[in-house]
């Protein structure tokens, strides 16, 4: 059996390749781990891609694709040894058909990382709570607050407080452009975090020039924030994500309260 047709058999899907090769008990082994890798690197992935076990899932999924690139190469030499001695491969020839074993690679590493770790940190979820507002509803925050409403009707009451406050000249000059831009001068502060419960803020800023200084010497000036107002409070904690009723480390972090100040 010509080898490169083994291999490109084998990326297609576990244990082609050895099937062609009549090894029909170890096709058939193959071809079932790889159904049961899939369900395993998706349930993982189901259950801690957002918690602090976010990590498990990739390595997971990695070692999935190492197996799969494994199995393969290995009927490749199986299908060259049953030939005898032949000159290596030239270049461009089947033989570099694994390279495409690449694609599924990067695929998993760019897909994993655009939803990864968003409720791994306090930090991430805080994320997700300035990515929503303030078009955000609560249904947008559903996944990362204990109370998705409640933490509405704070958040609406300081863009009210900013409205009123852009309309009396104390924010920016286009502020009432777009709701986003009242958003332009507040500052998101992680205060404490033992890393089972945390306390951050929302804070009004002003920039303020400040002397600069290089090796003791004055060069200029810089621009620094100071904290004009408190807006929003916030009390972040840690929940339990369980495995078949099971707890076994992983958490996954949420907004447990929030209030206006």
């Amino acid at each position: 059996m010509d080898p490169g047709t083994v291999l490109r058999r084998s990326i297609v899907a576990w244990g082609l390749g050895h099937a062609l090769l009549g090894a029909h008990r170890t096709a058939a082994a193959l071809l079932a781990a790889e159904l049961l890798a899939v369900a395993v690197v998706g349930a993982l992935t189901a259950t801690f891609v957002d918690t602090t076990w976010y990590l498990v899932p990739f390595v997971a999924g990695c070692a999935f694709l190492v197996a799969w690139t494994g199995q393969a190469v290995i009927a490749y030499h199986a299908a060259r040894r049953t030939q005898g001695a032949i000159a290596p491969a030239p270049r461009g020839s089947s033989a570099t058909s694994a390279a495409w074993l690449s694609v599924p690679l990067l695929a998993w590493g760019t897909i994993f990382w655009l939803v990864a770790a968003t409720a791994a940190t306090p930090a991430a979820v805080l994320d997700q709570f300035v990515t929503a507002w303030p078009e955000g509803d609560a249904s947008a925050w559903s996944t990362i607050a204990d109370d998705p409403a409640g933490l509405q009707r704070a958040s609406r009451r300081v863009i009210d407080e900013l409205a009123t406050r852009c309309a009396a000249g104390e924010l920016t000059s286009d502020c009432g452009a777009a709701p986003a831009n009242l958003l332009r001068n507040v500052r998101f502060r992680i205060v404490s975090d033992d890393g089972v419960r945390s306390m951050a803020v929302a804070e009004l800023v002003r920039y303020e020039p400040r002397p600069a200084q290089f090796f003791g010497l004055g060069v200029g000036s810089e621009l620094v924030p100071v904290a004009v107002a408190k807006l929003l409070t916030f009390e972040l904690g840690t929940r339990p994500v369980p495995i078949l009723g099971a707890d076994v480390g992983a958490r996954r972090w949420t907004i447990m309260n929030a209030g206006a100040s």
